[in-house]
């Protein structure tokens, strides 16, 4: 399931995006789901979007969330604690369709 919402989203993070971030922690239960999804699914966001700034940022103890900017500087977040690996493609897809 992740793995088609990664590859409907494609090259298009440019579109109307301009960076997204994705904190987590590396050992909290609650950012399974982000470690797994970016193990996974970074690679081929990356490839599809080579010059699309991606930052993983990693913090111990933090909440995993997903944050997206927009043009003019507009930025929107998205909670993914205790998310699946589908749930946070899901809600990659969600920003990514969304133009802040």
């Amino acid at each position: 399931m992740a793995a088609v919402s990664v590859k409907s989203i494609g090259g298009r993070l440019g579109l109307a995006l301009r960076e997204l971030r994705i904190h987590l922690c590396q050992r909290s239960p609650s950012s399974r789901g982000v470690r797994e999804f970016i193990e996974q699914h970074y690679v081929t966001l990356k490839k599809a979007n080579p010059d699309f700034p991606i930052l993983i940022r990693e913090c111990s103890g933090i909440q995993p969330k997903l944050w997206a900017r927009y043009e003019f500087g507009k930025e929107k977040s998205i909670p993914l604690s205790n998310l699946s690996v589908d749930e946070v493609a899901k809600a990659l897809e969600s920003v990514v369709k969304s133009h802040g």
